[in-house]
C-alpha cells in the first residue's frame, strides 16, 4: 500500500499516511492526462482576439486608379490584405475555445497524476500549515525545513482557504497555493451541466482546486493532511 510520510512544520516525522484504494488503483493514462491539461488551458482563454478584414477597415471604398492603361496591377481598393494598413487576410473573430471534459475523465486525470507524484517521491506531507502572521520569511524557514526549497516549483494544497497562509506564500514566485477539493463545490459543478446552467466562478482565485496541470508541472508537492482527507472523500 503507498503512503505519505506525515511532518511537522518543524521538519520532524509525525506519522504516514495510507492511501485509500481509490488512490491506490488509479493508473497515470498519458491520452486522459493530455486532455484534461489541454481542456484545462482552452477553457482559460478569454477568446476575445478580433482582427478586421477588408470589408471592416475603414476607408478604400473607391477603386485607387482606373483598371487599364496605367502600368500597374488592377486594384480595386486600398485596403486590401496586401497594402500597408489593409485589412487581414483570413482574419481571426471572437470565438468560444471551451472544451468539455467528462466527470469521470477528469477525476481519473487528478488522481493518477497525484498518484503518479507519490511514485516519483514528489509529495510530502505536513500535519498542519498555520503561521502567526503573514511573513514570507516564516513560510521560506518551512520549506527549509522540510527541504524542498530548491524545487524549480512546489505546490502547497490547504484543506481550506487559509489568508495568513497564501499571504505567506504569494511574494515566492516558485510556490502555488492551491485548496483541496470540497464536497458542495464539486456537486454545484456536477449538477450546473444538467441543469443547463454554467458554474459560478469561485469567491476568489485563491481558493481555486488544484487542478491535473498543477499537479503535472509541479517539482514537489505539500499537502496538509485534512486535504489528504478532503482528496479521499471527495474523488477516491
Amino acid at each position: 500500500m503507498a503512503t505519505i510520510e506525515i511532518k511537522s512544520m518543524d521538519g520532524k516525522a509525525v506519522g504516514k499516511h495510507n492511501l485509500g484504494a481509490g488512490i491506490e488503483n488509479a493508473a497515470p493514462l498519458m491520452s486522459v492526462l493530455h486532455r484534461a491539461v489541454v481542456a484545462e488551458e482552452a477553457n482559460s482563454r478569454q477568446g476575445t482576439q478580433k482582427t478586421k478584414t477588408r470589408a471592416e477597415v475603414r476607408g478604400g471604398g473607391r477603386k485607387p486608379y482606373k483598371q487599364k492603361k496605367t502600368g500597374n496591377a488592377r486594384q480595386g481598393s486600398i485596403r486590401s490584405p496586401h497594402y500597408a494598413h489593409g485589412g487581414m487576410a483570413l482574419a481571426i473573430s471572437p470565438r468560444d475555445y471551451t472544451k468539455k471534459l467528462n466527470r469521470k475523465e477528469r477525476r481519473a486525470a487528478l488522481l493518477g497524476a497525484f498518484r503518479a507524484q507519490v511514485d516519483g517521491g514528489n509529495v510530502l506531507g505536513v500535519e498542519k500549515i498555520a503561521f502567526d502572521a503573514p511573513r514570507t520569511k516564516d513560510a521560506h524557514a518551512m520549506l527549509e525545513k522540510l527541504g524542498v526549497d530548491g524545487a524549480t516549483r512546489i505546490l502547497v494544497v490547504l484543506g481550506k482557504y487559509d489568508e495568513v497562509a497564501y499571504k505567506s506564500f504569494r511574494n515566492m514566485p516558485n510556490v502555488v497555493v492551491r485548496t483541496a477539493p470540497a464536497k458542495q463545490v464539486e456537486a454545484a459543478k456536477e449538477e450546473a451541466p444538467k441543469k443547463g446552467k454554467k458554474t459560478a466562478p469561485a469567491e476568489s482565485t485563491k481558493t481555486v482546486t488544484f487542478s491535473t496541470r498543477d499537479l503535472l508541472l509541479a517539482k514537489k508537492i505539500i499537502i496538509t493532511a485534512d486535504a489528504l482527507k478532503a482528496i479521499e472523500e471527495v474523488w477516491a
